[in-house]
């Protein structure tokens, strides 16, 4: 299905081969003389950015990014040093400790990264304004629509990850030479842009193959309103040092000419995604497998394509030992695994497993194609999941300790040691909506447990009872190295107990440029 000529015709719109601007190949006059030419340089473009090749690039699927920063911060999974390997400065022990300082590296890259796709998108806005004589109306509010969805999906990972911040708007702005915006101001303006963006936008799939394959659809900024309602007692907070938040239950918004509470919000957004025919795979396994396009579950996804596509996922390669990767043909890096407190909520080494234990993880002796993975010792390659620790150094299992992503599906016909994988990238699906809108429920005083129970149901699990506590629980068991942990863990109270860490500091190099910002509150 990948291989057909509409899709080889697609890496021309979601590849990195196009320039930003196309001026180098063609005059600005030349580009924009037709919709097509607008919609192509100005709104197909932006998806050049969603995924990567390069460290700090991409919303998930790189490393030192994004997905870093929301996941190796967490009790979910970590980095622990193994003799010589992945000490690197000490960046991935700052991480798991909750010890990162403003002069990270990586954080300056992902801060730059997330603006530089922002301030392409206020770039679009300005040249489909400039270019509007060849656009019908209706194309003129599409291009404008999908555009201010995409500068607002950016927007959202900015203030979540940094809370107050430059919100800049137009092409003649920088976000060098802005001030700083409330948090609440720009969760008001993300929104907006989004709710302001609904009626122009398609309702077709964005995670199958076609026109709409790794768009923002209609689907995903219902995805993203239920998150965003869903956390708004943290995004409304513009000190969220002092440990009071806002309730959910007086914040106000305006959904379909009702007037809703943030968890009322969050659960008709989650009720739209199921009447539009969303809805669990019987085998989870199915959305990430290496073709996953048909998945009935994922809403939004990177599209992966060793042939078409420059986007890598780096996260198998990270995580599995070096004899692991070679029996598979591939190589590896031996580093990331679940942490301790992961290992104990599957229930590993009870009788109580978890079913999902099987799918999300490598664990105890390894075995490729029916062969055990041999060790360059001549013992079997046997993963400890119990003794992983921030540091193996001298440890037996320095090398072995550690439950192992496992996932997505491995291709074995992927390129870039298995990098460059068929496997499409999650970002969004379905399971993650049943768990808000059970939660919205409970938070509301209500009862979750109908959406609770499917997701439990489908893994097979015993029913629980539908409580915060075992939510938290069960957005782990469900949603394991989905790039969410976090996120929930900020919400629910968590994440630490210095509630500034809920935020990271504005990058140093960042303040260094722009006189008019300051350091987020007790990094100073």
């Amino acid at each position: 299905m990948k291989n057909s000529l509409f899709t080889i015709a697609l890496c021309l719109l979601l590849t990195s081969c196009l320039s930003e601007d196309p001026k180098g190949q063609l005059t600005e006059k030349e580009a924009y003389a037709t919709a097509a030419g607008v919609e192509l340089h100005l709104v197909n473009n932006l998806y050049n950015y969603i995924g990567g090749n390069q460290d700090s690039q991409g919303l998930m699927g790189t490393t030192r990014g994004v997905y870093d920063f929301n996941s190796l911060t967490t009790d979910e999974q970590m980095l622990p040093i193994r003799g010589g390997d992945w000490y690197d400065g000490g960046f991935w022990q700052r991480l798991h400790t909750h010890q990162w300082t403003d002069s990270e590296e990586p954080l300056h890259n992902t801060w730059n990264y997330l603006y530089k796709v922002a301030m392409l998108c206020n770039r679009s806005l300005y040249k489909i304004d400039r270019n509007r004589n060849v656009l019908t109306s209706a194309q003129y509010e599409s291009y404008t629509a999908e555009v201010r969805a995409i500068r607002a999906m950016y927007y959202f990972y900015i203030m979540d990850l940094f809370g107050r911040v430059p919100l800049v708007t137009t092409y003649s702005e920088t976000p060098e030479t802005t001030g700083q915006t409330e948090r609440s101001a720009t969760y008001a303006f993300i929104l907006n842009e989004l709710n302001a963006a609904l009626p122009y936008l398609s309702m077709e799939r964005s995670n199958y193959v076609g026109a709409y394959y790794g768009r923002v659809t209609k689907p995903v900024v219902w995805f993203l309103l239920a998150k965003l309602y869903l956390n708004a007692e943290v995004y409304a907070d513009n000190d969220w040092t002092d440990a009071h938040r806002p309730s959910g239950s007086s914040l106000f918004f305006q959904v379909d000419g009702q007037k809703l509470n943030a968890w009322q919000a969050t659960i008709a957004y989650c009720e739209k995604l199921t009447a539009a025919g969303y809805s669990l795979e019987t085998d989870p396994a199915k959305n990430f497998s290496v073709q996953n396009e048909t998945s009935a579950e994922n809403i939004l996804v990177i599209p992966m394509d060793k042939l078409l596509y420059a986007n890598q996922f780096d996260y198998l390669f990270r995580s599995r030992h070096y004899a692991h990767g070679s029996a598979l043909g591939m190589d590896a890096e031996n580093g990331t695994s679940a942490t301790l407190s992961t290992v104990h909520a599957f229930g590993y080494g009870t009788e109580n497993l978890d079913t999902r234990w099987a799918i999300d993880f490598f664990a105890d002796t390894v075995s490729v194609d029916g062969k055990v993975v041999m060790l360059d010792n001549g013992k079997p390659l046997v993963y400890k999941p119990l003794e992983v620790r921030d540091n193996l150094t001298g440890s037996p299992y320095e090398q072995t300790a550690g439950a192992r992503m496992k996932k997505y599906e491995v291709d074995r016909q992927a390129y870039s040691d298995g990098k460059l994988q068929g496997n499409d990238i999650v970002l969004y699906r379905y399971a993650d909506v049943l768990l808000m809108q059970a939660e919205a429920l409970v938070r509301n005083g209500g009862d979750g447990s109908a959406a609770f129970d499917a997701v439990r149901a489908r893994a097979g699990m015993p029913l629980r009872s539908c409580t915060l506590t075992n939510l938290l629980t069960e957005r782990l068991l469900e949603l394991m190295w989905e790039g969410w942990r976090r996120n929930d863990l900020v919400r629910f109270g968590e994440f630490d107990t210095h509630a500034y860490l809920t935020v990271f500091p504005i990058p140093q190099s960042v303040l260094d440029l722009n006189g008019k910002l300051t350091q987020n509150k007790g990094y100073k």
